[in-house]
């Protein structure tokens, strides 16, 4: 019986182990596979340091517990002279979930520069001693060139809730396995009928030919009645109450990224939040709608990227922010085109005037 309970328990140790193994080498990957496109990306304009700028990383644990919620915050102090890149939230946190965060808030300081500070409540469910990884954060500096600086990674260490190995529940002995019988028969049937129907296709092919590829029809509705009827399919799906919360997102961030597109002349196919909130930005628009964009798609990026789950709540108010934007933008377009018509009839009333008097 001694002998048998030394085993379960060199067993049980070995168990636990090799699924520690496996925890950190997938976190480390998933660490990788985030941090290095936005490396690669920006490592020729990547510098040790530049004037006047001070990033710091912290958490206020660095100690925890499977399931702790810890505080992380990056602070960015900047002159002036430089405009600060925001970097890429969401995708560069390593093997932890955001369960709570705080945009960026902005203050200026006595000496003439900028302080820029983002927090992040961060859980995981994995043990073991992770890095999250150092955040690139750019800035485009006087003379219109890009540098990018990289914060310093933070050590945090995940323990077990189990104290003690010997604490463990013990686990009884595998079974040995049960070999199914494999029956061919049902490929070879299958097999045979796909084979046929692909060549009934080919031979048909061949006799009828090719379609002709349809015209793209081009919908030439005015950019508001094509976004409020697509806000409306979407109220319609129910996709909150189905959980697709990140589906949901994705069609909302579309709608409004593709209105404001059209009604402002953006190109906007293939473009990231940054380079389109920055097109956007040269472009007029009523007031505060550039700042409003720009919380709304920072928080879309954290439930597509980084799997934050917000309440309910904030999906429908989200909503109606896109409802209002489609509206004020459409209000804002419409007296701009009666203020330009009114200048042409005037003008064209000036010239007639002139050409009877000559």
């Amino acid at each position: 019986m001694m002998q048998t309970d030394c085993k379960k328990d060199k067993d049980l140790k070995l168990f636990a182990n090799g699924g520690l193994v496996a925890r950190t080498i997938l976190a480390l990957l998933l660490s990788l596979a985030a941090v290095v496109p936005v490396a690669a990306q920006n490592a020729a304009d990547t510098v040790e340091s530049l004037p006047g700028i001070e990033i710091t990383t912290s958490v206020d644990l660095a100690d925890i517990y499977v399931g702790d919620l810890i505080t992380y915050k990056i602070a960015i102090t900047y002159d002036s002279t430089y405009q600060l890149i925001p970097p890429p939230l969401g995708v560069n946190l390593g093997a932890f979930d955001v369960r709570d965060y705080t945009p960026d808030v902005t203050t200026d300081l006595p000496d003439g520069r900028k302080h820029t500070e983002n927090s992040f409540t961060l859980s995981t469910f994995t043990t073991g001693d992770y890095l999250i990884p150092p955040v690139p954060v750019g800035f485009i500096l006087p003379d219109g060139n890009k540098r990018y600086l990289l914060s310093e990674s933070v050590p945090i260490k995940v323990n077990s809730m189990l104290l003690d190995s010997d604490d463990s529940a013990d686990i009884a002995s595998l079974k040995d396995p049960y070999e199914f019988k494999r029956d061919y028969f049902s490929y070879y049937l299958w097999g045979s009928i796909a084979l046929f129907l692909l060549l009934v296709g080919l031979f048909l092919w061949w006799k009828f030919g090719r379609r002709k590829p349809e015209v793209e029809l081009v919908d030439l509705r005015p950019p508001w009645e094509v976004a409020f009827e697509r806000l409306a399919n979407l109220k319609q799906q129910s996709v909150i109450a189905d959980g697709e919360i990140k589906a949901y997102y994705i069609e909302l961030t579309e709608i409004a990224r593709e209105y404001l597109g059209r009604m402002y002349i953006i190109n906007v196919l293939d473009m990231t939040t940054g380079e389109f909130l920055s097109h956007f930005a040269e472009r007029e628009a009523p007031d505060n709608l550039h700042a409003d964009m720009k919380q709304f798609l920072d928080h879309a990026d954290l439930v597509k990227f980084a799997r934050f789950d917000p309440a309910p709540e904030r999906a429908e108010s989200d909503f109606e922010f896109v409802h209002r934007v489609v509206g004020l933008v459409q209000d804002d377009f419409e007296r701009r085109q009666r203020e330009l018509e009114a200048a042409q009839a005037n003008n064209g009333s000036v010239t007639v005037r002139g050409g009877s008097n000559d």
